[in-house]
C-alpha cells in the first residue's frame, strides 16, 4: 500500500476507537478507508483486553455483577466514552422527531436530554448484566464472547461507512469516513468477526454468527432510518452503531448460549 497509507490507517483506527496516544500525520479519505476497514480488528483487540479484565476480576474473587460493571467502566475509559456520547446524542435527535439541520443541531448541543439519558442507562445496565452472566462461563468462552461483541460493534461502523452511505454534514468525522469502505473489504471484515463469534459459543457454532447477523442487521435498519431523518451519518451515529451492535451481541450470546 503506497505512501504509508496502511500505517496511517492503523494509527487512525487505534486513535479513533481507543485512547491510544498515537499521532496521525496523514488524515484523508483514503486513510479513513483503511481505518474503518480495520475497525473490527481494533475492536477484537479491545474486547480481548476487556474480557481479560472480566475473568481476572472474577478469578480474584470479585462478584460477577461487580466484575461486569467494572468491565463496562473500563470499556468507557479505554474509548473516552465517545461511543456512549454518540449514542446519547443520536437518540436525543431521533426522539425530537425533527429532521435535517434541526436534528443535527440537537446532536451538537453539549447537554444530554431525557431520551439520551434513558438510552445510556439502559445500555449500560444491559451490558453490565450480560457481562456478569458471561463471567460465569469458562474463561476462554467469556473472553471470546466479549471480543466478538466488541468487534461486532466496530464491524457495524465498517458497514455504516460502506459505499453509498452519505454524510449528514460536509465536515466532521462523518464526512471523512462516509462511503469509504468497499464491498470486498466488508466481506473480509465480516467473515473475520463471524469466525471469532463461532468460537465464542463452544459446541453451538451457529449461535455466535446468528448474534452477529442480528446485531449488524439491526444497525442496518437504524442507519436507514438515520439517513432518512438526518440526511446521512455523523460521528455520533457511528458511536450509536457501536453501542447498539455490541449490546445486541452480548444479549445474543446469552440467549443462544
Amino acid at each position: 500500500m503506497p505512501d504509508g497509507r496502511l500505517s496511517a490507517g492503523v494509527r487512525l483506527a487505534l486513535t479513533t476507537f481507543t485512547i491510544a496516544p498515537l499521532s496521525v500525520r496523514r488524515v484523508d479519505r483514503s486513510t479513513a478507508a483503511v481505518a474503518m476497514t480495520l475497525a473490527p480488528a481494533v475492536g477484537a483487540l479491545l474486547g480481548t483486553l476487556l474480557g481479560a479484565v472480566l475473568v481476572g476480576l472474577v478469578a480474584a474473587g470479585a462478584p460477577a455483577a461487580v466484575a461486569g460493571a467494572v468491565t463496562v467502566a473500563a470499556g468507557a475509559l479505554l474509548t473516552r466514552g465517545l461511543h456512549l456520547d454518540g449514542l446519547a446524542d443520536t437518540v436525543d435527535a431521533l426522539g425530537s422527531y425533527r429532521t435535517g439541520a434541526d436534528a443535527l443541531a440537537i446532536m451538537k448541543k453539549p447537554d444530554v436530554g431525557p431520551f439520551g439519558v434513558a438510552a445510556l442507562v439502559l445500555v449500560l445496565l444491559i451490558q453490565a448484566g450480560a457481562l456478569a452472566a458471561l463471567a460465569g462461563r469458562s474463561w476462554p468462552a467469556a473472553v471470546l464472547g466479549v471480543a466478538a461483541a466488541v468487534a461486532t460493534g466496530r464491524l457495524a461502523v465498517s458497514w455504516a461507512c460502506r459505499r453509498g452511505v452519505p454524510a449528514a454534514r460536509p465536515d466532521g468525522l462523518g464526512a471523512l469516513v462516509a462511503g469509504t469502505v468497499g464491498g470486498p473489504a466488508l466481506v473480509v471484515a465480516t467473515a473475520a468477526v463471524v469466525g471469532l463469534a463461532v468460537a465464542a459459543v463452544p459446541g453451538r457454532p451457529w449461535h455466535g454468527p446468528l448474534a452477529v447477523a442480528i446485531a449488524v442487521g439491526t444497525v442496518g435498519l437504524l442507519l436507514h432510518h438515520v439517513v432518512r431523518r438526518f440526511g446521512g451519518i455523523t460521528g455520533d451515529v457511528l458511536g450509536a452503531a457501536v453501542e447498539v451492535a455490541t449490546t445486541l451481541v452480548y444479549l445474543g450470546l446469552l440467549l443462544t448460549g
